[in-house]
């Protein structure tokens, strides 16, 4: 019962009998609409409304949106197991979403001082979170490891609630083998706390800054659902 074409998903729109052969509520399924390069307005439309976003198909911003997926799919995202970006790009695109904190910067270092030992990662975040500097160190069995570990430290006083958040999964894929060590890469993260599941993704010729990016729409998406909630 998942729909993806344009033109598909409009029709299941106004007439779903004519692509759904029962109601999938009846079999204790659901609809589902995914967006990726072959996405019409119709399934913007229909992604706003599943994130209970106000979105006028009379407007122009739809039509912005569904050019901002079609650029980045390009560019080697994909937002079908990683809805979590997705919402958040809708958001950014309306004007809807504030940023919990601001980088400045982060640095990351892998040392093997013995090679009879694993080598070790530390990773530095310097952010401001409501207007106060935060810089803090942390490390980890790999430079995402460490990245993680540093971001949330800089962020849980702050934060409390994403002590609940566990990251579940990582995946990487190399997007032109032909470059090698070089090519550009695709991250992908499931995270969870308890409650939900939810999938962001980066995309950067630089592994480390592909896995930054998928790591702040996690947090920020955890942040932003818990706000809606009334968590704080």
């Amino acid at each position: 019962f998942a729909h993806k074409g344009g033109i598909h998903v409009s029709a299941v729109l106004k007439h779903p009998e004519t692509y759904e052969h029962m109601d999938p509520e009846l079999v204790g399924n659901h609809r589902r609409v995914l967006v990726s390069e072959l996405a019409g307005q119709s399934n913007i439309l229909w992604k706003a409304r599943e994130y209970g976003i106000d979105l006028d198909k009379n407007t122009p911003d739809a039509r912005r949106i569904l050019e901002m997926l079609k650029r980045l799919e390009d560019e080697g995202f994909q937002f079908e197991g990683a809805e979590a970006s997705f919402e958040l790009l809708m958001e950014r695109a309306l004007g809807n979403h504030r940023s919990y904190f601001d980088l400045d910067g982060y640095r990351v270092i892998v040392e093997e001082d013995n090679r009879d030992e694993e080598p070790v990662a530390e990773a530095t975040v310097r952010l401001r979170v409501k207007s106060i500097p935060e810089h803090t160190a942390a490390s980890g069995n790999g430079p995402v490891n460490a990245l993680d570990h540093a971001l949330r430290k800089a962020l849980e006083d702050f934060y409390p609630n994403l002590k609940e958040m566990s990251l579940l999964d990582y995946k990487v894929r190399i997007l032109d083998e032909s470059k090698g060590t070089g090519a550009k890469t695709r991250v992908l993260i499931t995270s969870g706390d308890g409650d939900e599941t939810w999938g962001t993704v980066g995309v950067a010729d630089n592994i480390i800054e592909a896995s930054w990016q998928a790591l702040v729409d996690s947090i920020e998406y955890k942040l932003r659902r818990d706000e809606r909630k009334g968590r704080r």
